[in-house]
């Protein structure tokens, strides 16, 4: 794909064209590599980070930058709370988890909107960290997120090993809000 950066997950690279144009969240995004992409596919991007040197990477218009820590925002906070209702057309997470979030994270794309979500699944410690059971997610646990909300087809999803860029046990899903019902095949396969 021409508009991949350079260090950008391959699961996000394959189904980030199925985001339709709009406003798309980079959640947990570090330094900004998903950011870059979706910028490069024509998306505005909030990018969403606890790490405020990570964030000041990201120099481009079309990135909004907003440090916040989703796991301890108070009622102080809540004004800055990125995840209201139908914000998004797509929603990218990889390497994070934070299980209270995954409802509103759902519920913050629009009809037609596309999750891409990749993160660390049980049995990873043996290659490495995270290892906390807290941050790894059980068996199909990904999977039985997205379907107990009504409305998400499920477009791929995956559990299991991955041997690169290192080894892990990860589980990763895209899914669609909704919307229309055929997906390309060049990029369901």
């Amino acid at each position: 794909m021409a508009h991949s950066s350079p260090d950008a997950s391959p699961w996000v690279i394959r189904f980030a064209s199925l985001i339709p144009k709009g406003r798309t969240l980079d959640l947990a995004c570090g330094s900004g590599r998903h950011s870059r992409l979706l910028v490069a596919l024509g998306h505005s991007v909030l990018a969403v980070d606890r790490d405020a040197v990570a964030l000041e990477s990201l120099f481009d218009a079309r990135i909004e930058t907003r440090q916040f820590d989703l796991e301890q925002a108070g009622a102080d906070q809540a004004f800055d709370w990125p995840l209201l209702p139908s914000a998004f057309s797509g929603v990218v997470v990889t390497n994070y988890l934070y299980r209270p979030l995954m409802d509103a994270l759902l519920a913050s794309v629009v009809p037609g909107g596309v999750l891409i979500y990749e993160t660390f699944a049980q049995g990873n410690g043996q290659f490495g960290k995270p290892s906390n059971p807290d941050f790894l997610l059980g068996p199909g646990e990904l999977l039985e997120m997205v379907l107990r909300t009504q409305g998400w087809r499920v477009i791929a999803f995956e559990d299991g090993y991955v041997s690169a860029p290192k080894p892990a046990m990860i589980q990763r899903i895209c899914a669609r809000r909704g919307g229309p019902e055929v997906v390309p095949v060049d990029v369901a396969i």
